[in-house]
């Protein structure tokens, strides 16, 4: 039986900011702050809890996403490559250094969704920016500094997204957004050499309303997914079976993570693509923040 929870509009934290696609938050237990991106807004948010403070970095490219440095920066996946960002305390512009370039094999692509395994190595996916064409381009790469960004040979997708490792890291999620494809996949994954192989279906979404965007897993090793479409997050037991759905305001929630106190607070990013997107949708792009009732997993940053 599938539990059902709604939320309302008082789990909203900043409802004056509206993203374009918000997306990746990241909770930050050092500094009590969650960062998160805007995709075409060219900018990366950080909400300090301790003080209720949001300060906002400008970039000079589309970023796709983000993961955090030990010292508090980040690393940004964007159009043409891998960059450092240090961000100043008052805000203002991001300060990038590049770290790869672009290895896409085709024209008007972009990264797209990433996150480091658990031991610190980021894995990040490229896609077609033109989603129309619905070109199966896309693929996952794995950075570290020492062997800087190297293929995967995880291929095919259009939309990759959805990235998530399991509490002992030895099982890679991914899913595919894309209307004509919507599935999740597990692959067994190896923290050792930080590979992964015998990709398997995990989920098929494709009799579902909604598509697979952004992941994130708790400590029953359940795996939570943002739908795309469908207003919710559902989550899925490590067996592949629905067992929670959370309704949310917003009809096209981008992704979720967890953090606060505990690791007991879900955040949830969505998205809206202007006025016609808001006549249907009149919360897209909104960022809500409320207790899942169960407890997450630390979020890894980039140490390799």
């Amino acid at each position: 039986m599938t539990a059902v929870t709604t939320i309302g509009l008082d789990a909203v934290i900043e409802p004056d900011l509206r993203n374009g696609t918000g997306e990746n938050p990241v909770w930050d237990a050092d500094r009590r702050s969650w960062t998160w991106i805007d995709i075409p807004g060219r900018r990366i948010h950080r909400l300090d809890m301790s003080s209720g403070v949001r300060r906002d970095w400008t970039l000079p490219e589309p970023v796709g996403s983000l993961v955090l440095r030990p010292d508090g920066g980040a690393v940004v996946a964007c159009q043409t490559g891998l960059f450092d960002a240090d961000l100043p305390e008052a805000g203002g512009e991001a300060v990038l250094s590049r770290l790869a370039d672009s290895p896409f094999p085709t024209e008007g692509m972009r990264f797209n969704d990433g996150r480091c395994d658990r031991q610190g190595r980021l894995w990040v996916s490229a896609m077609v920016m033109d989603i129309a064409k619905g070109d199966p381009s896309g693929a996952w790469y794995r950075y570290t500094r020492a062997e800087g960004l190297v293929e995967t040979g995880l291929t095919g997708f259009v939309i990759p997204n959805g990235s998530a490792f399991s509490p002992d890291g030895r099982t890679l999620y991914a899913s595919d957004t894309h209307r004509d494809v919507r599935m999740v996949w597990a692959w067994d994954y190896d923290p050792e050499a930080g590979t992964a192989g015998n990709r398997r279906p995990f989920v098929d979404m494709r009799a579902m309303v909604g598509r697979p965007d952004g992941a994130a897993v708790d400590t029953d090793g359940c795996y939570w997914i943002c739908c795309l479409d469908e207003g919710c997050i559902k989550r899925f037991t490590p067996r592949g079976d629905l067992d929670r759905r959370i309704e949310v305001p917003m009809r096209k929630p981008t992704m979720c993570a967890f953090g606060g106190d505990g690791l007991r607070t879900m955040l949830v990013t969505s998205l809206s693509r202007g006025p016609a997107d808001l006549a249907e949708d009149p919360h897209g792009g909104r960022v809500l923040m409320f207790d899942p009732g169960v407890q997450g997993l630390p979020e890894p940053r980039l140490t390799r």
